[in-house]
């Protein structure tokens, strides 16, 4: 089996999506909007449909927005989520 790591994360997908749509974003601000820390899944799942939804509503209908969905579906989640809550556990 190859090593599909990319650049420290699971693989090229989830480092290009954190580089690209995560990295900068306010996402941070909302990881403690209910005065606890969620659950990496549950702020996968939140920002998966985020990304999903972006991706749907600036791209007309047509291949190009089928292959950038389609890139979504390998990407890790629960790693972006992990690394945007460690992230703010540093910065507190």
């Amino acid at each position: 089996m190859s090593d599909t790591k990319y650049n420290g994360w699971t693989n090229y997908e989830t480092w290009r999506v954190n580089l690209e749509m995560i990295d900068g974003s306010d996402w941070h601000c909302r990881i403690d909007d209910h005065g606890q820390t969620p659950e990496p899944y549950e702020l996968g799942q939140a920002i998966k449909e985020w990304a999903e939804e972006w991706i749907e509503e600036s791209s007309p209908e047509g291949l190009a927005r089928d292959y950038a969905l389609a890139f979504l579906q390998n990407v890790n989640w629960r790693e972006i989520a992990g690394h945007l809550i460690a992230d703010y556990a540093e910065q507190e």
